[in-house]
C-alpha cells in the first residue's frame, strides 16, 4: 500500500499545565499519493468506506480511491473544465462543479456517461456544491457573485445576485431545513437564502477586515466560520445575529482555510499558512484548541475537508498531490 503515515498525540492546549493529568489523545494522519502528478487532487467525498471520490482540478478528471487497497481509479472529464469541487448522491452518482466550464456535471460510474448541466447568463464559474436534505444542490458562484439552485429532477437552475459587489461566495453548507449558508469570502459577511422565496439575507461580521472562506453548521444551529485574513475562528448565532470569535493558535498568518464539524459538534480546520500545514481541533464545550498536528506531506494548501461519521475520520485533499485522512479520537 502505497501510504505516507503519522501518528501525532494531541492535548488540548487548556491542559498543557505542569500539572496536567488528563489522558493524551492520539490523531492519526494518513495520506496517499496520487498517481497523477501536479492535478490538484482536491474536495474529496466519501461515498464508502472504501470508496473516496475526488476532482484533479489541473488535471480535468474525477478519481476515486480505495483506501484499503491504495487502488485509485480515474474518469476523464473535457479539457479545461476545471473540476472544482463533487457531491455523490443516495444513488451513486456524482455530481461535480465544472468550474471553468460554466457547467455542473452528473457522472454516472457504471457506465461513464456524464451529463453536463450549463449555467445561466453571469453563473459562469460554479465552485462549491452542497447537497440539500431533499437531494438537491446549492451551489456558490464566486467570480459570478452568484448562489445557485440545482433541481436534480428537471435540471432547473435558480441563481440568486449577491448585491455587494466583490462578495465572492464561498464555502457553503445546508441545514436540515434546506436552507443553504455561506461565506462571502470578499468581505465580511455571512450569507443565507430562504429556498421557498429565494430572498437572500447576511449578516455582517464585526471587523470589516475578517474575511470568512470556509463555514460549517453545529448541531445547535450555529454557523462556525475560519477567518482566512487574520487567524480566527468565528461563531454566528443565526437567532440574534451575535458573533464571537477565537485567535487560532497559529496566529494572524495561520490563514485557516479547510473546514469541518464532527459527530461530537468539535470544529476541525487547517492552518495554510504554516509549511507544514497544520490540522486543530476546536472544541465549543471546553473553548479549547487542540496542538495543532504537522500534515506529513506539508500539504501546500488543504482547501476543503468533510466529516464521514461512520468511521470518524476527516478527509482531505493537498496541494502536494495527496488524499489525506485524519482519524479523530
Amino acid at each position: 500500500m502505497n501510504r505516507i503515515q503519522s501518528i501525532v498525540w494531541l492535548v488540548p492546549l487548556a491542559l498543557l499545565l505542569p500539572a496536567a493529568s488528563a489522558a493524551q489523545e492520539a490523531v492519526e494522519i494518513d495520506e496517499w499519493p496520487v498517481p497523477w502528478e501536479d492535478t490538484r487532487p482536491r474536495d474529496p467525498y466519501v461515498e464508502s468506506p472504501d470508496r473516496v471520490w475526488f476532482v484533479g482540478q489541473r488535471g480535468d478528471y474525477l478519481g476515486l480511491l480505495d483506501p484499503s487497497s491504495g487502488e485509485f481509479e480515474k474518469w476523464d472529464l473535457d479539457p479545461g473544465a476545471g473540476p472544482h469541487n463533487l457531491i455523490v448522491d443516495e444513488s451513486g452518482d456524482v455530481w461535480y462543479a465544472g468550474n471553468r466550464a460554466a457547467h455542473i456535471g452528473r457522472l454516472e460510474p457504471a457506465t461513464g456517461e456524464i451529463v453536463k448541466i450549463a449555467m445561466p447568463e453571469g453563473a459562469r464559474d460554479p465552485h462549491t456544491l452542497a447537497l440539500g436534505p431533499g437531494g438537491d444542490i446549492w451551489f456558490t458562484v464566486q467570480g459570478g457573485n452568484r448562489v445557485g439552485h440545482l433541481d436534480v429532477e428537471t435540471g432547473e437552475v435558480r441563481i440568486v445576485e449577491i448585491p455587494t459587489p466583490g462578495a465572492r461566495p464561498y464555502g457553503i453548507v445546508v441545514d436540515p431545513d434546506g436552507r443553504p449558508w455561506f461565506t462571502e469570502f470578499g468581505t465580511n459577511r455571512i450569507g443565507t437564502v430562504d429556498p421557498a422565496t429565494m430572498e437572500l439575507s447576511d449578516y455582517p461580521l464585526p471587523r470589516p477586515e475578517a474575511r470568512p472562506r470556509r463555514l460549517a453548521r453545529t448541531s445547535d444551529g450555529m454557523i462556525w466560520y475560519v477567518d482566512y485574513a487574520t487567524g480566527r475562528l468565528g461563531r454566528l448565532d443565526p437567532e440574534s445575529g451575535e458573533v464571537r470569535e477565537w485567535p487560532v493558535p497559529g496566529g494572524g498568518d495561520a490563514r485557516p482555510y479547510g473546514m469541518a464539524v464532527d459527530a461530537q459538534d468539535r470544529l476541525w480546520f487547517v492552518e495554510t499558512g504554516p509549511s507544514p500545514n497544520r490540522f486543530v481541533g476546536f472544541d465549543p464545550a471546553t473553548g479549547a484548541f487542540t496542538a495543532p498536528v504537522p500534515i506529513p506531506s506539508g500539504a501546500g494548501t488543504v482547501r476543503h475537508m468533510v466529516f464521514h461519521e461512520p468511521s470518524g475520520t476527516v478527509w482531505f485533499g493537498t496541494d502536494a498531490n495527496t488524499i489525506g485522512r485524519a482519524t479523530l479520537p
